[in-house]
């Protein structure tokens, strides 16, 4: 049974406060990459102190559009393409929380290292890292905002790039901790840094995934393409 104008217009009320409040956690959830990232780069102890402290707003935006969108279901009683609109902010806002997880391990990362860097070459692989999946995101949620499955589509496609760049990165960590056991510690820290980044490609791909489902009303039906043949999973920093 088709919605009410009334039904319609509070629906349409609910769903731009969900997108809203998806694209206010898309914002935070790209600076915290940035600062992720320049934290590592440049040794900067304060700046992964306050991104450590920042992931809570993103963890509480989460939470808010957890409720908005169960309170949406249960009152609006979306169908078809409106139900999708509600569950892909769910998922999307998943996403996300996620990645400011692992933005937050980085800088936890950063603190155990605690300016020790005997080598900044290495570094410069994970920067390069962390700006493509930092562009691979902007990307994505615009096309998310536009409902553009095209440009999402193209994100999905790019993943394997970043994959390809974590492999390469990976060895050339192990190359370096079998030259002199004393830069273990350093490039163990530097390898898991890169997994995160890498991780949060990941959920990137799984956004726009989201955005084909929402639009096009199936899953998916392609293999994700996959680069990236290390078995090592991101480890979580105590703390």
């Amino acid at each position: 049974m088709p919605m009410s104008n009334h039904i319609t217009k509070a629906f349409d009320a609910d769903l731009q406060d969900l997108n809203r409040m998806v694209a206010e956690m898309g914002g935070l959830a790209e600076k915290e990459i940035a600062d992720a990232v320049q934290a590592l780069t440049r040794r900067d102890v304060d700046l992964a102190r306050r991104l450590i402290a920042a992931d809570s707003q993103i963890d509480a935006l989460q939470r808010d559009i957890e409720e908005r969108a169960i309170l949406t279901i249960a009152r609006r009683q979306p169908m078809a393409i409106d139900l999708r609109e509600v569950v892909s902010a769910l998922r999307v806002a998943n996403e996300i929380e996620r990645i400011g997880d692992l933005a937050k391990n980085i800088g936890k990362r950063v603190l155990d290292l605690n300016g020790e860097y005997p080598s900044l070459k290495l570094i410069r692989g994970v920067d390069h890292m962390g700006g493509l999946v930092l562009n691979q995101l902007k990307r994505v949620l615009d096309a998310y905002a536009a409902r553009d499955v095209d440009e999402a589509m193209d994100v999905w496609k790019r993943d394997e790039e970043i994959d390809a760049m974590c492999v390469s990165l990976f060895r050339e960590l192990l190359t370096y901790m079998m030259e002199d056991p004393r830069n273990i510690t350093f490039c163990i820290h530097l390898l898991f840094s890169a997994k995160n980044i890498e991780r949060m490609g990941d959920h990137a791909t799984n956004i726009a995934e989201t955005v084909h489902y929402m639009i096009k009303g199936e899953p998916l039906a392609l293999e994700r393409p996959k680069a990236d043949t290390t078995s090592f999973s991101p480890v979580a920093v105590q703390g």
